[in-house]
């Protein structure tokens, strides 16, 4: 059975866990390592590995931390070039190839977003549960078949964004970069809808704008079209 702790998201850091039972994976390491290691009562070594998406430091804040533990590290060739950061404890996976992780197995993709090569990441465990981790892209030209469980950035509302661009709370240059870069509601809808979600038992919303999201509307705007247990971390 899959359990999700959200131990940090948003724009200030990422970091969560994952865990089928068997193996515990941390997705994403972008807070300070203490709080990591709290989350799992630090006891570091339960961590089979760390999947990263991407190179922004609210993704990737604790890497060598991770990586002095002994914790092998997974991501992309381009953003394993964009952090500089050279060590034996990082593999650089593929795109559309799977790779296993304990008694779990991974097949990253590429997503759409404004660094080297971000990937998200599809997790399957050998009860046949599959679990969807996607954040900081604005679009998934991909379907998964099967999901059990999802892991989506909804990071802001294109009305409240507007309505934030009229009033001066938010720079009009903004809006141009979050459109190419996250997800927005509409999107996150419009992906859900595309998808078979007859297996779906949870959906969690991460990565939301302190500025241009609303938890409330995200929650029950997604709960209302799938009829699925939403969380908001």
């Amino acid at each position: 059975m899959i359990e999700i702790t959200a131990i940090a998201t948003g724009s200030k850091g990422n970091a969560y866990r994952v865990t089928d039972g068997t193996t515990s994976i941390l997705l994403e390491c972008g807070i300070n390592y203490r709080d990591i290691q709290r989350a799992f009562d630090f006891k570091m070594s339960q961590v089979a590995g760390c999947l990263l998406s991407h190179e922004h430091k609210d993704h990737c804040k604790s890497i060598r931390d991770i990586l002095r533990t002994g914790i092998d590290v997974y991501m992309s060739s381009g953003t394993k070039e964009a952090i500089g950061v050279e060590h034996h404890r990082i593999k650089t996976v593929q795109a559309k190839q799977q790779f296993k992780l304990g008694t779990w197995t991974i097949l990253p993709f590429d997503v759409q977003h404004d660094v080297s090569e971000p990937y998200g990441f599809l997790l399957a465990n050998q009860q046949g549960e599959k679990l969807l981790f996607a954040t900081d892209t604005y679009y998934i030209k991909y379907r998964f078949p099967g999901l059990t469980h999802l892991m989506i950035e909804a990071n802001y509302d294109m009305g409240i964004l507007n309505e934030n661009i009229a009033t001066g709370r938010v720079p009009t240059v903004m809006k141009k970069r979050l459109m190419k870069s996250h997800f927005s509601l509409d999107n996150v809808k419009d992906f859900l809808r595309a998808n078979d979600l007859s297996k779906v038992q949870e959906i969690w919303l991460l990565h939301l704008s302190d500025n241009n999201s609303d938890e409330l509307l995200f929650k029950n705007e997604i709960a209302a079209l799938t009829g699925k247990l939403i969380f908001v971390p």
